[in-house]
């Protein structure tokens, strides 16, 4: 085998791999380097997805003269000079890889003219190919155009997909970018077609709002953290979503770094942890978090497409967000309406609807009905044939509804949300729910949920507090056939029964006995053995870690739900106004440890709605 030198060109395609996915990473990269050159207008043109033409037009500082070949040579940077400057990046870009890894790929043509220049430059490149400057006419800034991309590697293109998916994840991106830049303009029109428009010097609430959905606003509550303090700690603002607007993907999420989009395991499980409880297994909270740290604090070389960053004090960057999201989450009255949770009584849960979905059912439906109409005059059907064919297209491709906001703004004088005022007259519906008023109307409470939520966060406590819950010796011991992996697993797991107040070993290969179990269980009549027998199948089931905390909040949920109150349990008048003064002591009481709600409000609108007073 024989060594030999790659071709430049051959070099700088392997590092497009790296770097140039599709035509959203061009536009990223294209992007960030308009708001590193100080742009305060930005203009993006695409044609069929971005794959045969992006043009990014800025209003930056420009490129001088002499230095447009340069700009096109890799390894050419203007943002790095020394190796100690790694230590601080503080721009978007700063690899020196992006434009000539696009030329490598692509027909790439630059016009630009520096500021305090006569006249401006073009140049043009292709492949290897890179043409000399020659003067043009051209207002102060940077044009960029990338046309037929990988025309000469066709392996790669035939990867991409089809024009709409390439556009969408172009305007993904390039919403992320508009987003941590509030205060650049930015216009974006697809095939002669406007999809984005944000003005200039939008505030960072006002710049999330247009892009995520005005009619979440109020939904959604602000974070704010400030531990920031001789270049050291962390600077977080943010809006989150109440968890009645949870989504089944984590789409809604957008998490910026000194104005860069990250992807960070870290910052999303302390979202996740400051949601816990608040919303069920699978669904994720929306977020707009904008983090500021110094750049000496952070290490944003560690990825190709600069998602993954890595941090200096991981753990201080999780304590500031979780305590940040769970403050707010602390502060507000998250307890959804009958109308947020039910799309008129007996329907389905009402999605959030995302805006790219709406407008392209918009655009699909009146396609077909600007096609029908185009036929209608050849055609000799009679007027209720057209009527019932245009009603066939409307209901053949409707159009998501977008999500009412039913959550009024609250303000009193202090400022604060008031706090839920405890009533004598509790109703029992049919043993199973509870009835209530506060000030903003009827409560409905899930009797069983409710008291779930009471004992998890009381045995939370305990375990947290004293370290143990209390146990019992049985008479007898129970011996219980399990599964070999779970005998496998014993050194591990006896932290965590020591820890829940139970006592057992193994007894062989597949069994297990158990002396002893939390004397909480036997005072709520639960019977032992089924309880030791689910413990241990879902010790058997996926994903259980032993010595997690995922597996100490699992466990303590599962005593917790087969402690608590039954639907169908009939409650005294006393044990009502119990369960009802521990709703007002209990913290994230809105929902048990499974996240769904213990409690509904059927508003005074949603009332007057009802009755048709409004």
């Amino acid at each position: 085998m024989q060594i030999r030198k790659l071709s430049p060109l051959l070099v700088n395609q392997i590092a497009a791999g790296e770097v140039i996915e599709r035509p959203a990473s061009v536009l990223k990269e294209l992007v960030e380097n308009s708001i590193d050159a100080g742009a305060t207008r930005i203009t993006v043109e695409l044609e069929q997805g971005g794959v045969e033409l992006i043009r990014i037009s800025d209003d930056g500082h420009g490129i001088a003269p002499e230095q447009m070949t340069l700009a096109l040579t890799p390894h050419a940077t203007s943002k790095i000079s020394e190796a100690r400057d790694l230590d601080r990046i503080g721009t978007m870009g700063f690899r020196g890889e992006a434009l000539a890894s696009i030329t490598s790929v692509a027909r790439v043509t630059i016009r630009s003219r520096a500021i305090g220049e006569e006249e401006g430059r073009i140049i043009e490149a292709e492949g290897e190919t890179i043409g000399d400057p020659r003067p043009i006419g051209c207002p102060v800034g940077t044009t960029i155009e990338v046309r037929n991309l990988f025309f000469n590697t066709p392996a790669r293109r035939k990867f991409l997909r089809t024009n709409t998916t390439e556009q969408t994840r172009c305007l993904e991106w390039l919403r992320d970018l508009a987003m941590a830049n509030p205060s650049v303009a930015v216009r974006c029109v697809c095939d002669d077609k406007v999809k984005l428009d944000l003005p200039l010097g939008q505030s960072a609430r006002e710049r999330a709002l247009s892009i995520i959905g005005c009619e979440l606003g109020d939904q959604l509550l602000e974070v704010s953290v400030d531990r920031f303090d001789d270049e050291r700690g962390i600077l977080v603002w943010g809006l989150v979503g109440l968890p009645s607007i949870a989504r089944a993907n984590s789409k809604a999420q957008h998490v910026f770094l000194n104005g860069r989009t990250i992807r960070d395991k870290t910052v999303q499980h302390a979202i996740r942890e400051a949601y816990r409880g608040l919303i069920e297994p699978g669904r994720h909270p929306t977020a707009v978090l904008m983090i500021e740290m110094s750049p000496t604090a952070v290490d944003v070389n560690v990825h190709p497409a600069k998602l993954e960053v890595r941090f200096r004090d991981q753990s201080m960057v999780h304590r500031a967000i979780y305590h940040g999201v769970r403050d707010a989450l602390q502060r507000a009255d998250v307890t959804p309406s009958v109308s947020q949770r039910l799309q008129g009584f007996g329907g389905p849960l009402v999605p959030v609807i995302d805006p790219e979905e709406r407008e392209r059912a918009i655009e699909q439906q009146t396609n077909e009905l600007v096609e029908f109409i185009r036929r209608a005059p050849q055609s000799n059907d009679d007027e209720s044939s057209v009527r019932d064919s245009i009603r066939e297209v409307l209901q053949r491709t409707p159009v998501p509804a977008t999500v009412p906001s039913f959550v009024p703004r609250i303000e009193d004088a202090a400022g604060e949300l008031p706090r839920v005022r405890r009533v004598d007259q509790v109703l029992q519906v049919h043993s199973s729910y509870l009835l209530a008023q506060d000030e903003r109307g009827v409560l409905i409470i899930d009797q069983h949920a409710l008291h779930e939520r009471v004992m998890f966060n009381k045995l939370m406590s305990r375990v947290t507090g004293n370290g143990a819950l209390e146990q019992q010796t049985l008479l007898m011991p129970l011996v219980l056939d399990v599964p070999a992996s779970v005998v496998d697993v014993f050194d591990e797991l006896s932290e965590l029964l020591e820890r829940i107040g139970i006592s057992a070993a193994p007894m062989g290969p597949q069994s297990v006995g158990v002396h002893a179990v939390p004397s909480f269980l036997l005072s709520r009549n639960v019977e032992p053995e089924s309880f030791m027998r689910e413990l241990f199948e879902r010790i058997d089931g996926d994903g259980f870690v032993p010595d997690s905390e995922e597996a100490l909040h699992e466990v303590l949920d599962m005593m917790a739900c087969k402690a608590a109150i039954k639907a169908g349990d009939s409650l005294s008048d006393d044990e009502l106004a119990a369960i009802m003064r521990l709703r007002d002591e209990t913290e994230r009481s809105g929902s048990c440890p499974h996240g769904r709600p213990t409690t509904v409000r059927l508003s005074i609108e949603d009332l007057e709605r009802l009755f048709d007073r409004r």
